[in-house]
């Protein structure tokens, strides 16, 4: 019997976190239909091997050309697509007016793909019940070997902690270096024996890189507690690092999915534009600001700037002030998930009680619905 075979077309933003959310409906509909062929279209600017450390994505498809910029190509990128399946599904951004405005590639992308691709049974967005699809599903990436052992090699024994500073917008969205020296010296002074994995990364080119200047990272790296340099290695050796850790610490980053997805739980230093949205099974703690004081969440709309001292331009919710305020929260956080808890369940019960309060009920949204039992 020939197999059911379904593509997840979710062609958007290149930052790393859009391929785990893309990969989550993988999970769910490859779950839904024993059997069933999942193949995945990406962003080709996305690192698209995450998809193949994925035992539900059969295939994955990248697809290159313009994301935020008119794609008069678009038709040509997909020649290399299959046509036929017996779904599509689409990311759901697709239907949302403004963001079609804002992305005229991705405009463009659908429109070509509406024409190229032909589905059986129906095509539908990404997570519908008709297509079959099980929500809430487990993501698991199975890093390659080598990367592990190459991981391996350069971690130290004791309790570890990956550290990302930045995720990829602008430097104003992320706390100081100055900020995270602070907060490397109460983690160091709070765990005996904490070793500390630094990652990053400065190359610029189609893919995304850390939003702090590499200057910053060297003198992260000079700190006193001797981060172990992951700086700028593979993608898979720097998941792999962050497998091997007991906590990540990050602020809002795309890379914070992918360490739930290697099991990792993540230590969200939150605030910026957006609250952590996708959870994985895995403990996780999100140590979010007081916005009465450190204004935060505007998603779409530009955050705030200040003038943070010797800092520079600074979002309030990033500000030394700031991580002064929440450095025992972010200390008492980190030693809770380096000592195993809290249970999963209980990180997000916890979580959306305490989002309630900073950020408008209808306005929290969360992949595949987590935040309804809690909203």
């Amino acid at each position: 019997m020939t197999p059911d075979r379904l593509l997840v077309d979710f062609f958007y933003a290149q930052q790393l976190g859009h391929a785990v959310e893309a990969l989550q409906y993988c999970v769910g509909h490859a779950a839904a239909v024993p059997g069933r062929e999942v193949s995945l279209l990406l962003n080709a600017a996305t690192p698209t091997e995450l998809a193949t450390w994925c035992a539900a994505v059969r295939a994955v498809h990248p697809v290159r050309q313009p994301f935020l910029e008119p794609a008069p190509g678009a038709a040509a990128a997909l020649a290399g697509v299959p046509r036929d399946w017996d779904w599509v599904v689409d990311d759901a951004r697709r239907h949302q007016p403004f963001q079609l405005e804002l992305f005229p590639g991705m405009r463009d992308h659908y429109a070509a793909s509406d024409a190229h691709l032909r589905a059986r049974a129906g095509r539908s967005v990404a997570g519908a019940r008709r297509a079959g699809y099980l929500p809430r599903q487990r993501v698991r990436l199975d890093l390659p070997a080598g990367a592990r052992a190459a991981a391996a090699r350069r971690l130290p024994g004791g309790p570890r902690l990956a550290l990302l500073p930045a995720g990829s917008a602008e430097p104003a969205l992320y706390p100081s270096v100055a900020s995270w020296e602070l907060v490397l010296d109460a983690l160091a002074a709070a765990v005996p024996g904490l070793r500390v994995v630094l990652l990053g990364r400065t190359a610029r080119d189609e893919r995304t890189a850390t939003g702090l200047p590499p200057a910053d990272l060297r003198r992260l790296l000079g700190h006193a507690s001797a981060p172990v340099d992951g700086v700028d290695r593979p993608l898979a050796e720097q998941l792999a690092l962050v497998e091997a850790c007991g906590v990540f610490l990050a602020p809002h980053t795309g890379f914070g999915l992918a360490a739930l997805a290697v099991g990792t739980p993540w230590l969200a230093l939150s605030g910026g534009r957006w609250f952590e949205y996708w959870f994985n099974g895995v403990p996780f703690r999100s140590v979010l600001p007081d916005t009465a004081r450190f204004p935060a969440f505007t998603q779409f709309d530009p955050a705030a700037v200040v003038d943070d001292g010797d800092d520079g331009p600074r979002t309030p919710s990033m500000t030394r002030a700031r991580v002064r305020a929440d450095l025992d929260r972010l200390v008492t956080a980190a030693r809770e998930l380096l000592a195993g808890g809290p249970a999963y369940e209980q990180a997000v019960a916890d979580y959306f009680r305490e989002l309630r309060e900073v950020v408008d009920p209808a306005a929290i949204w969360s992949i595949d619905g987590v935040h309804a039992d809690h909203v």
